[in-house]
């Protein structure tokens, strides 16, 4: 990958790769964090790297970092406060904070295969490269994950 390749990779690929690391994390710092250190670990081996394949290497790179992150956060007990919801919010946002509710609900590989395909449009294939999963893993994960989301999503606790 030359110099140029590498600055083309960054224009094309940050926002979805913020996008995907912002959604699993909630945290815009931690997030930044990540995206910087995938595409720094990018420029030291764009010589290796295929440039083709630069896309799935970066959401692989930035993916474990998040998942070392999530993990270091468990062990020190890290909490953020949630904000409470405003009395004159609107109803789109309201389905927002529950389906992110909902996706909290799910584990770090659920929640990030969601990601990966309902929000940033990955095909199976793509999703197992990142994610060093077969695409069967990916679809019954997946078809797991979205069964858990339904699940949650239509209790009557949760809707009201």
């Amino acid at each position: 990958m030359t110099e140029r390749e590498y600055n083309e990779c960054v224009n094309q690929y940050a926002d979805n790769l913020y996008r995907f690391i912002v959604k699993n994390l909630q945290h815009e710092e931690d997030a930044r964090d990540i995206v910087q250190s995938a595409f720094e670990k990018l420029w030291v081996t764009r010589q290796q790297v295929i440039t083709e394949k630069s896309k799935s290497y970066l959401f692989t790179i930035a993916y474990r970092q998040m998942i070392d992150h999530i993990r270091k956060a468990k062990k020190i007990r890290y909490k953020e406060a949630f904000e409470e919801q405003s009395l004159g919010s609107s109803r789109q946002q309201y389905i927002k904070d529950a389906l992110q509710l909902a996706l909290n609900k799910l584990n770090e590989m659920q929640r990030s295969l969601v990601m990966l395909k309902d929000y940033e449009g990955y095909n199976y294939a793509e999703i197992g490269e990142i994610m060093n999963l077969n695409e069967s893993q990916v679809k019954v994960y997946l078809h797991r994950a979205r069964l858990q989301l339904k699940t949650y999503i239509v209790k009557t606790e949760n809707i009201i």
